[in-house]
């Protein structure tokens, strides 16, 4: 059965309805969404230019960025474009393609974070065995395994979502399309596609927490077993920032996903949303590079070479 819709374009409501915010919520999204460009791309550079920092963790960095720049720039831009906007639409085709993206960006990103906790696991609980364990052929499989898993779930919620059917209300009260409110939209049964994202959630989100808290057990573990405070001090700074990232996205993004939906609620959703999709993405370039002293030194010297070159 293909999609029999009546209804091409779709009203999003975005975070404020009153006019009066409008602007407000403009500057704003567009100077955090400069942010996570400007900051995630610095990222992405600093590694790429040094040989220092090709190693699993740093190459881990840069897919968590890309990840990043990706999911933001699926729901921004278009909220910025609405927002000076006094029909604030979009079409069918391409409210399915925020969905098809924005999945595939979610459940790459908790996977991203799963294996940058089992990397520091390693590390720190077995640094003798690290380079065996990760080494690049691992490294790389990883990687390649993370994107595919994301790209095929994205594909199976995608393919759903083209079979369904929508002839009444197209109005989405959100900022972007999303998976949760569009279902609510459809006159078609959704319960297969609830019954999918729920289990999604479930394996991938839940089961990428578990093994980023059991990680973190085991480092606390090995952590307090260290006798020099120094040495505990500086272990703990290796994890406590992306511990930090892992309890927004984690705790923000399976509550969006698992919650019932006659639990439902439009509002509060969306500044969940907001937690997950654009903060998170804004505060990784802060906390990974303001808390991790070889990035911030490869950064010195990606500045330096650069004002070296427009010297030139």
């Amino acid at each position: 059965m293909t999609n029999q819709s009546s209804v091409t374009e779709f009203i999003l409501v975005g975070l404020s309805s009153f006019p009066e915010h409008q602007m407000f919520l403009f500057v704003v999204f567009t100077f955090i969404y400069m942010a996570v460009l400007a900051g995630n791309l610095l990222i992405v550079l600093t590694i790429t230019t040094s040989s220092r920092l090709h190693t699993p963790m740093y190459i881990l960095l840069i897919n968590l960025s890309l990840i990043n720049l990706l999911s933001i720039s699926v729901s921004i831009p278009k909220m910025l474009h609405n927002l000076l906007e006094h029909r604030k639409t979009i079409a069918l085709l391409g409210c399915i393609a925020q969905i098809c993206l924005f999945t595939w960006t979610l459940v790459s990103e908790v996977l991203v974070l799963a294996a940058m906790a089992f990397d520091r696991y390693i590390a720190i609980c077995h640094p003798l065995h690290y380079t065996i364990i990760m080494r690049k052929e691992v490294c790389v499989g990883l990687i390649a395994g993370i994107w595919i898993i994301g790209v095929a779930n994205s594909a199976v919620h995608t393919g759903l979502v083209l079979q369904l059917s929508f002839f009444n209300s197209n109005i989405i009260n959100h900022f972007f399309c999303e998976l949760p409110p569009f279902l609510k939209l459809s006159c078609s049964d959704t319960s297969l596609n609830e019954t999918l994202a729920f289990l999604a959630d479930a394996v991938f989100g839940i089961g990428s927490c578990v093994i980023t808290l059991m990680s973190y057990f085991f480092i606390l573990r090995t952590i307090l077993k260290i006798r020099s405070m120094e040495g505990k001090k500086k272990a703990f700074s290796t994890c406590s920032s992306h511990l930090i990232v892992v309890i927004l996205y984690y705790s923000t993004a399976i509550y969006t996903y698992i919650h019932p939906s006659s639990a439902y609620s439009p509002d509060r959703d969306k500044v969940i949303t907001v937690l997950y999709s654009v903060i998170t993405p804004a505060l990784n370039p802060i906390i990974y590079s303001l808390r991790n002293n070889e990035v911030k030194e490869a950064l010195r010297k990606l500045i330096s070479r650069l004002g070296l070159f427009q010297r030139q």
